[in-house]
């Protein structure tokens, strides 16, 4: 069924667990992350973004998002990731993503308000929750030259963004790295409890693929309320097409989609969302 998020996140939030959110591009993703969500009962996200879109037409893919989440038995969420214009979040929305992710976050602090506020305006108008971003999460590069001029979220600026924007549900830097860690994440806690502390949305997780299971369960312990996983769907599709080099293609998208199933799985039962649907 098709899902609020807003719900979803405070839900959550109030439950001391986290949502899944998994960014999917293709079918055997999309399957396998279902797949999972149906097996274990859990409400995710399902969600796409423009880095993606040199491999799958979202235009078209989004109707498979849409349709699979309005069959499922499970809470679905479809989402729009890490939108960096007002006119690719619209775009999202007009293909069916009922919620967005804006994200001002490579701006200065005032154009960072100003560009959130104004989709949070165009989009509160039409029942649609947004995500923001605090703070800006590392990119895909190596850790150590990522962690050496990373811009951490203030949790002194937490309460005034959230109010001046209006955003539904906030995005921290701590120390996470969107992609692969070269080095042991280094996560400031300190942030995520101190913001958590100053306003009351949800707080976001990104880049969480590589980060310790025990890391993850202090993150939520202190008000993460939603996770973003990517690269470790990837890594498991590639240890699954690595294994059927000498199977049928047919074989080997079932073996991928099988793989990517158990890794979200993994994920679903360590955010602690499993039975959360039932």
């Amino acid at each position: 069924m098709l899902a609020s998020i807003k719900y979803w996140e405070n839900k959550a939030k109030n439950g001391h667990y986290a949502i899944p959110h998994f960014n999917v591009w293709n079918a055997e993703m999309l399957m396998g992350v279902m797949d999972a969500a149906e097996e274990s009962k859990a409400p995710i996200i399902i969600s796409f973004g423009t880095g993606f879109v040199g491999n799958t037409s979202f235009e078209d893919f989004s109707h498979m998002m849409v349709s699979m989440a309005k069959k499922a038995s499970v809470p679905v969420i479809t989402h729009w990731d890490h939108g960096r214009s007002m006119e690719i979040v619209v775009n999202a929305y007009e293909h069916g993503m009922n919620s967005v992710m804006r994200d001002a976050s490579a701006y200065d602090l005032e154009t960072n308000i100003k560009l959130t506020k104004e989709v949070v305006d165009y989009f509160h108008m039409r029942g649609v929750p947004v995500e923001a971003e605090l703070g800006h999460v590392g990119n895909e590069t190596v850790y150590e030259e990522t962690l050496a001029h990373y811009k951490y979220t203030d949790p002194s600026q937490a309460a005034e963004f959230v109010e001046r924007t209006g955003c539904d549900s906030l995005a921290v830097a701590i120390g996470n790295q969107h992609g692969v860690y070269t080095a042991e994440p280094q996560l400031n806690f300190h942030v995520v409890e101190k913001v958590n502390e100053a306003v009351t949305v949800p707080i976001v997780l990104h880049g969480a693929s590589g980060i310790s299971d025990a890391d993850i369960k202090t993150a939520i312990s202190l008000g993460i309320t939603k996770i973003n996983i990517h690269t470790e769907l990837c890594q498991a599709a590639m240890i699954a097409v690595n294994k059927n080099t000498d199977v049928p293609f047919l074989a080997m998208e079932r073996a991928v989609r099988d793989a990517v199933k158990e890794r979200a799985l993994e994920k679903i039962k360590l955010f602690g969302t499993d039975g959360k649907a039932e």
